[in-house]
């Protein structure tokens, strides 16, 4: 039965007490479909301990919406993150995802995806999109801390509750067909199919049940967006930092044009700001395969012994083509306009390359992953005599995530025609307008001058595996007495990850045999007005109006046959014969806890009803043994004007580091109905969030790439201590009708030993800088200080070639780091605890109404959220700061029609615009823009339980976008569209 056992049969037994009430003695009135729904949810909510939410399935099989998160964003205090349009991950009261526990009937599940391809997840939390809504019952989200819950979210514990046949006696089932069609797809639009069915039923006297649920879900979507990355913030013209590569020139100076550096409205000295390092236009086509299945089996061994076994699978596939076409700034002759400080925003950027055309870049890149869940659990719950009940559950589960493309979890492979003269962004639309001109006699766009540039191929793997036991017992006297329930226990929780990376990368951007060597029918025009078609700014005269894709499977296929790109790649090493890469990297972490808690309530009678007291202690203690198996530098390279890349040794380190902790945490909670339909409430908790599983691995990264002033890299700290929150909550609730009641409530946390990222520099013998050696200071002397990179490089390939490296495949010419050149430094990331404290604190307010017997109610809630550490966007990069990430106010209404056969709902979401986190370093910080949308769905049902239906997500095609320090400085903007589906049901 999981945890909180006891007290969810409590709360169900109370529920269908009060459901009973609606049956008369000649009639007998159910209430199925939204108003069932919304009166359970309700009841789970009324007779709850602490604070807790809750959506119920309006019939079996019949979740309100088609993803879970999609339906928790309803829930007072709860917004989602969306992956592809979809919801994917949920934040409660301000918490992101790695803040929120989510548990499977009570169980902690693994997660496991891979993210950018080449790193472990940074959030434990359960991925919504890994499991079908139509098996079920109800989601439950605990916000206070309760000593029975399982520790591990300070944000929330979000229980997933699965049916079982002995809750629902007798013989029932729904099996449902639908059809979706996603206006975000690229091209012609498809209908792609979803088919799923559950049965439950009993015998034996129902004695025994079985329940068996499955699901398969097709979905093709698109997902285009415009892309930038930024430097670091400056300050303005007159500041120290001033002559930084990549800041705004201060001397408008003359070039060969007269209009060298011409910057209008430059930034102040005190101003901050942020130059664009690239921007891109990416069209991507995703098709997502989803299967779920899950079988139930439960017996009464005896009048007080039940057993129940069951196993959940979910499959999920995902694959995702992108062509991008896109521009680099080298930060040498430009132009721009700014708006006002303090944080001044760009208003365009734009750079000249006179006599010596950049490049315009086209990339193709395929991603195509597999997530496997698998959950074996068994439960025996012992009915004792004198009130004594004993559960023993446990499980077994695992969550693995690996390529599903014959070259590994992602491939990117660059293409250019090195033709530009300018090149220019405008950053003053929703879209920001990507334009260049070409030189004289080129066309940037013509395939036939289309040449293949670098590569990469990256080979990821990762698996989550959960074994857990847990023994908890309940005694509730079978007479009065003040104390109204003691329940008891101990979880045992092993939890083992691994995460394994390898890569192979050609850094040929200069170019890579000719453009012969890439046929013209390899090519495929994409239109970028279609692509981004309703989204302020693709209207531009100057926007790139097309670019050409091309098939990436046999560009890697003729690159391989003429230069070997996988079989001999510049970095990382193959499996022989493949494009795979070797796994060069291997982090393992074992993370066990033992929790045992004690949780007692009491009850008395006061006012119209009774008041409970609930008191609790729950001990966590938790080791950490965690391993890498990382590659090491080996030397370096300078291969091209502006790419320095690090070479590798086969020899490999391997390291493990050890941590563990222990915490105490207490819980109070109390409820009175002072007046009848009247709940107040107050809590008390702690509560902990672990470390993400990135953040505790063992082991160095190295980014293969480095640039002229160093190395990066990061590290993970397996001593890392859990987030830790004191909580305090105190609501009111009025239950004024079958359905219908009124809250509000206010929320306090305090949050300690927050984790940030410490730099610490490093270097390794025999890891020298080319650029900086006295090689490169005799080119200067000769050549001038200000003398182009590439000069320079020639340069020493002419007068020291004994310390150079001809490729005849690529026709580059590598410059090694050798001894008498500088250390090259490295500044590594690493994960600590700060001394920082931060206060969040809020609101919610919540409104649930049917109106009287016309069919018609409202629900209506919102939430305030506030914390103490905001980030300080006027502040220089370089100066560190503590800010709360994720916190933002947010607002549901659904209006709603259920009645006879017909039932029908709206419902709009919005969340205001938030710190979403950090890229690159901890003070370059972005911001999602506020994102409202408007979801839809109607439903008939026929004689014979057939029911035809209908929805509509995101149905005005609401569009989001995220920004830098200043709304100008658009990190990404991406174009929403509606999905629409429509169905049929039958149940019995």
């Amino acid at each position: 039965m999981g945890f909180g056992a006891t007290q969810a049969a409590a709360q169900d037994a109370t529920a269908n007490e009060e459901a009973a009430e609606e049956i008369v003695e000649d009639d007998v009135i159910v209430v199925t479909g939204i108003r069932a729904s919304l009166r359970d949810s309700m009841n789970i909510k009324r007779n709850a301990q602490g604070v807790v939410d809750a959506i119920s399935a309006e019939d079996i099989g019949k979740f309100p919406d088609t993803n879970l998160a999609e339906s928790l964003q309803r829930i007072t205090g709860v917004s989602i993150d969306r992956e592809n349009g979809e919801g994917a991950r949920v934040t409660v009261r301000g918490f992101g995802p790695e803040y929120n526990l989510v548990t499977l009937n009570g169980r902690q599940m693994p997660t496991s995806t891979l993210g950018d391809g080449a790193s472990a997840p940074s959030s434990r939390s359960f991925d919504f999109g890994n499991l079908a809504s139509e098996a079920v019952a109800s989601v439950e989200v605990y916000k206070t801390g309760r000593a029975t819950v399982p520790s591990g979210g300070i944000g929330s514990t979000i229980n997933i509750r699965t049916p079982r046949p002995l809750d629902n006696p007798g013989f029932s089932g729904s099996v449902a067909a639908k059809g979706v069609y996603d206006d975000s797809e690229n091209g012609d639009v498809s209908i792609t199919p979803e088919v799923s069915g559950i049965i439950s039923t009993t015998f034996n006297d129902d004695r025994i049940g079985i329940a068996v649920s499955g699901s398969y879900q097709k979905r093709n979507s698109g997902f285009n967006q415009f892309f930038s990355e930024f430097r670091d913030g400056y300050l303005g013209c007159g500041s120290d930092y001033e002559n930084e590569w990549g800041a705004v020139p201060c001397d408008p100076g003359n070039d060969w044009r007269g209009n060298y550096n011409l910057q209008e409205n430059r930034p102040g000295a005190t101003d901050v700001y942020a130059v664009p390092q690239n921007g891109s236009y990416n069209v991507t086509n995703i098709e997502r395969e989803r299967i779920n299945g899950q079988a139930v089996l439960q017996a009464k061994l005896g009048d007080n012994v039940t057993a129940t076994l069951d196993y959940t699978f979910s499959q999920n596939t995902v694959e995702a083509a992108q062509s991008s076409v896109g521009i680099w700034f080298n930060h040498v002759t430009t132009s721009s306009a700014w708006t006002d400080g303090p944080v001044a925003g760009p208003l365009f950027y734009s750079e000249n390359f006179g006599a010596n055309p950049s490049d315009l870049s086209y990339s193709g890149s395929l991603t195509a992953n597999r997530s496997l869940n698998h959950s074996l659990g068994g439960n025996i719950e012992w009915q004792g005599p004198g009130g004594v009940t004993f559960v023993l559950d446990a499980h077994t589960s695992s969550a693995e995530s690996k390529p599903t493309l014959p070259y590994g979890s992602n491939l990117s492979v660059g293409t250019a025609v090195f033709g530009l003269a300018e090149q220019r962004i405008d950053f003053d639309t929703y879209l920001p307008v990507i334009s260049y001109v070409n030189a004289p006699g080129i066309d940037s766009n013509d395939p036939s001058l289309r040449f293949a540039t670098g590569n990469a191929f990256r080979n990821a793997y990762f698996k989550d595996e959960i074994d857990q036991v847990q023994l908890s017992g309940n005694y509730t006297p079978e007479t009065d007495s003040f104390l109204d329930s003691l329940d008891f226990g101990v979880t045992y929780t092993d939890n083992r990850v691994q995460s394994a990376y390898g890569f192979i990368q050609n850094d040929t951007w200069g170019g890579l045999g000719t453009p012969e060597t890439l046929p013209d029918d390899l090519f495929y025009e994409i239109d970028v007005r279609d692509a981004f078609r309703g989204l302020e700014g693709v209207d531009s005269p100057n926007i790139i109006q097309s670019f050409y894709g091309f098939d990436v499977e046999r560009v890697v296929d003729i690159l391989e046959s003429e230069f070997q790109i996988c079989s001999n790649p510049a970095n990382g090493s193959s499996i022989a014969g493949t494009c795979l890469a070797e796994q060069t990297v291997d982090r393992r972490i074992n993370e066990t806890t033992i929790a045992p808690f004690v949780e007692a309530t009491f009850s008395f009678d006061v006012g119209a009803g009774a008041a409970n007291l609930i008191t609790g202690l729950r001990y966590e203690a938790t080791d950490i043994d965690s391993s890498g198996l990382s590659i090491l530098p080996e030397g370096t390279a300078w291969v091209a004007a502006n790419e320095f890349f690090i070479d590798f040794a086969e020899e490999r380190d391997f390291t493990r580091v050890k941590g563990s902790y222990d915490f105490w945490l207490p819980n109070v909670d109390f409820d009175i109905e002072p007046i009848s339909d009247v709940i107040l409430r107050a809590s008390y908790s702690h509560t902990i969030t672990r470390p993400s599983y990135d953040q505790l691995q063992g082991g160095t990264n190295f980014n293969p790439l480095f640039r002229l002033d160093g190395g990066d890299g990061a590290r993970g700290n397996p001593s890392l201590l859990p987030f830790k929150s004191e909580n305090f909550d105190a609501s009111a609730e009025w239950y004024y009708g079958n359905a219908s009641y009124v809250s509000v409530g206010y929320f306090r946390k305090n949050v300690e030993n927050y984790i940030t990222v410490d730099g610490i520099q490093q270097v390794f013998d025999g890891i020298y800088n080319p650029y900086a050696g006295p090689r490169a200071s005799e080119a200067r002397a000769a050549l001038g200080q200000d003398a182009p990179l590439e000069d320079i490089r020639q340069y020493i390939i002419d007068n020291y070639p004994e310390t150079t490296s001809f490729n005849p495949v690529t026709g580059q010419t590598s410059i090694f780091g050798v001894a008498g050149d500088p250390l090259l430094e490295f500044n590594l990331s690493v994960p600590v605890n700060s001394d920082q404290k931060a206060t969040i604190d809020g609101w919610e307010f919540a409104v649930q109404h049917n109106f009287w017997e016309t069919g018609f109610g409202v629900i209506l809630n919102y939430t305030i959220v506030n914390g103490d550490a905001e980030f300080d966007n006027t502040q220089p990069y370089r100066i560190p700061q503590f800010a709360l990430v994720g916190l933002s106010d947010s607002a549901n209404a659904v209006l709603f029609y259920d009645k006879g056969p017909f039932q029908a709902r709206a419902a709009w979401n919005w969340r205001d615009d938030f710190l979403a986190g950090y890229s690159q370093n901890p003070t370059n910080p972005f911001y999602r823009d506020e994102y409202w949308q408007i979801d839809a769905s109607a439903s008939y049902e026929f004689d014979m339980g057939v029911t035809v239906f209908a929805e509509a997500i995101n149905l005005t095609g609401e569009n989001l976008k995220g920004y830098r320090r200043s709304e100008n400085t658009t990190f990404f903007a991406y174009r929403g569209a509606p999905r629409y589906a429509a169905g049929v049901r039958f149940s019995f």
